[in-house]
């Protein structure tokens, strides 16, 4: 009988951070709980910053408690979201605190960027997406400013490569983070020399790029005394959060999509070479590197990002609501009032989400939500239609029918978001794991360790030990219409 190997993974997202402990007994994994974390922006006079060190010290907590009250772990690994970076200094001093994603400094900087290198060259050297907060465009923006930090900087490492090295003392760039970045030459898997030249970029900061499932080293011997936890291997998963969570989807063949559901959406499907053309730019897609050399070939989304901000919003007016009881809300008011493209810039870090749905609502000549119901309705049934474009665009893309969509992320637990989304689009949707980051970032691990073979084999230990739910399609007809006046104001 194969003893049982406990895998602690640390999954970071936007709003918050947990430990999970992964306890695999050859055939199936169960997940547990160990300590779980705000992740809240630290903002100083008008920029926004991740607070780093508060969350090294939420992770120790989180290697403490492991080790006195749940039996240890075997090994240790990281992910969080992508693109953000922290740049250390001589002595692998940290240099400031890293940016948010969605602070305004890179805000105009993508249309400096294109006067350099034009938006066609830049896609067909990266394959990556346009987003103003992608890693270049965060390095140019520091540039732009005439940031001291890029003078003194001597390694630049991803969120999750910062706390590896914290871990370790290892300084390495995880591949499917790096991928992120706009700074990789897709088909070479290295980073791309001549665009980091053509914008007078420094490519001395960027260091060797490892494969998931590497073992970076023994977990430090300071941190050992400090928490308990022996030194045991640090293993770099698939960093990037979304690489972590389509590693863990219960999926055979490839007539399948995923969804990544959270604060974002992350939409599309597993493929094994990138997929670079014309058409591609146009529709804003982007190949993401995977597992196991595989491409993930997506959309980003806004995701739940426009209930939770919705959410927060109505809590500071003193009206606290549970996730549930918007759910509740939502489905009990009318449906197809008012819609809104999930992704307008409008959205991305307003004052009050509300406000900013119900502004958008009047300038498109639509009635603006009255209740917390209908704006939940509307940001969920705008969010499925957004799924409808994407899947429509990534199945002409790639030339053949996906006849599964897969969810799986917390978004898994807004059923009334898994239904739509099955009826706005027309196909079975399957949700499940919720947990989806945290059992990939275990499984990766579980590979790096020689304990599953392949991903193919990691996807079946998966499909043995959770549950997923299915949703069919339902009123399919009763679509057509909004879909139609939801074109009329979607932007690629």
């Amino acid at each position: 009988m194969t003893a049982t190997r406990n895998l602690l993974a640390f999954d970071l997202g936007a709003e918050s951070g947990r430990a999970v402990l992964g306890r695999f007994d050859g055939t199936r994994i169960q997940l547990q709980d160990v300590h779980r974390f705000a992740n809240v922006p630290a903002v100083t006079l008008d920029t926004m910053h991740w607070d780093v060190l508060r969350l090294y010290n939420e992770m120790l907590t989180g290697i403490r408690k492991c080790a006195h009250e749940f039996g240890g772990a075997d090994s240790i690994g990281v992910d969080t979201w992508g693109v953000d970076f922290a740049l250390l200094g001589r002595g692998g001093t940290l240099l400031g605190n890293p940016r948010h994603y969605r602070d305004l400094h890179t805000e105009s900087v993508m249309e400096q960027a294109f006067q350099k290198v034009s938006p066609d060259k830049l896609f067909a050297r990266t394959g990556i997406q346009f987003m103003r907060f992608n890693s270049l465009f965060q390095l140019l923006a520091l540039q732009r400013d005439r940031s001291p930090l890029l003078d003194i900087a001597e390694t630049l490492l991803f969120i999750p490569d910062l706390f590896h090295y914290y871990f370790t003392g290892v300084k390495a760039n995880e591949y499917t983070n790096a991928s992120t970045s706009q700074m990789l030459d897709p088909f070479a898997r290295s980073w791309h020399a001549e665009l980091l030249s053509d914008f007078s970029l420094p490519d001395r900061m960027l260091g060797s790029l490892i494969s998931p499932g590497t073992v970076l080293g023994p977990l430090r011997s300071r941190i050992a005394v400090d928490t308990g936890m022996p030194p045991v291997p640090v293993i770099a998963p698939a960093t990037h959060d979304t690489g972590s969570a389509v590693a863990a989807v219960p999926a055979k063949g490839k007539s399948w999509a995923f969804i990544s559901s959270g604060t974002w959406s992350l939409m599309g499907a597993e493929i094994d070479q990138p997929l670079v053309n014309e058409e591609v730019r146009a529709a804003n897609f982007t190949n993401e590197g995977g597992i196991g050399g595989t491409i993930r070939f997506l959309k980003n989304v806004a995701g739940l990002w426009l209930v939770q901000e919705c959410r927060r919003a109505w809590e500071r007016d003193g009206n606290a609501f549970t996730y549930d009881d918007l759910a509740g809300l939502a489905m009990a008011s009318k449906p197809f009032v008012s819609l809104v493209d999930p992704d307008d810039a409008t959205f991305m870090l307003p004052e009050r989400m509300p406000d900013a749905l119900a502004a958008y609502c009047r300038k498109t000549g639509q009635p603006a939500p009255a209740d917390p119901g209908a704006f939940v309705r509307c940001a969920l049934e705008s969010l499925a239609l957004r799924y409808r474009w994407v899947l429509e665009k990534l199945e002409k893309l790639l030339g053949r029918r996906l006849d599964t969509i897969h969810i799986v992320g917390g978004g898994t637990q807004n059923r009334l978001l898994c239904q739509l989304t099955a009826d706005a689009c027309n196909r079975r949707v399957l949700a499940g794991p919720v947990e989806a980051t945290a059992l990939g970032n275990v499984l990766v691990q579980a590979i790096g360790l020689r304990l599953i073979g392949s991903l193919a084999e990691a996807r079946e230990v998966v499909h043995r030990s959770f549950e997923v739910r299915e949703y069919l399609p339902v009123g399919v007809d009763a679509w057509a219409e909004p879909y139609q006046r939801f074109l009329n104001f979607l932007r690629p």
